[in-house]
């Protein structure tokens, strides 16, 4: 599936998925992280979303258990309680080298500050993460080639880390067809 997506190399060990305020972040996870274990990778999911308790990561738990994908998620996600918490397990990522990563990080700025707490951490990696900004050109903020170049500014400032690229996630829920994605891809792809 993804090398039909445009993926031109091989996945790094660790790659960091961040991107605006409902673009599809914890769905592009949660399916990467699919893929990823569909490659015979042992793999690991993290959900760092603290920004939004509507859709994390956490809850396709079922999904990915039944997958053989280990998820570290906040000990409340799921929960009736919201509490902005990074759970202490997210340091296995940088100290087992065996396993694939995927971090879902939050939305907009202050989610992807996050990912800045762990930026010695990613630093030592090697190869360095994939970074990648999923953009819904359906959403507010960045239905422009200006807007996702400004999100990206905004985000990788944040991070403190350079993006790797886009993906181009257009989407309109339960009224998705093939037009909305190519009658979008100038969009993001101009970005």
């Amino acid at each position: 599936m993804m090398s039909r997506c445009g993926l031109k190399h091989k996945p790094n060990r660790v790659t960091v998925i961040l991107g605006a305020y409902g673009s599809g972040k914890s769905e592009v996870s949660v399916n990467y992280a699919i893929w990823l274990r569909n490659q015979q990778h042992d793999v690991t999911l993290c959900d760092l979303d603290t920004i939004n308790p509507f859709f994390r990561s956490a809850d396709a738990r079922m999904l990915v258990n039944e997958q053989g994908i280990r998820l570290i998620a906040p000990v409340f996600a799921g929960t009736n309680v919201d509490v902005p918490a990074v759970p202490a397990e997210i340091q296995s990522v940088f100290d087992d080298r065996s396993r694939y990563a995927v971090l879902d990080i939050g939305g907009e700025a202050m989610g992807a500050r996050v990912v800045a707490s762990f930026k010695n951490r990613l630093a030592e990696l090697q190869p360095s993460p994939d970074v990648w900004m999923v953009v819904n050109p359906y959403r507010p903020f960045t239905r422009t080639i200006e807007q996702i170049v400004e999100q990206a500014d905004v985000l990788v400032q944040s991070a403190g880390l350079p993006l790797t690229g886009l993906i181009h996630n257009a989407n309109l829920l339960e009224n998705s067809d093939g037009y909305i994605l190519s009658e979008s891809y100038s969009t993001v792809a101009g970005a």
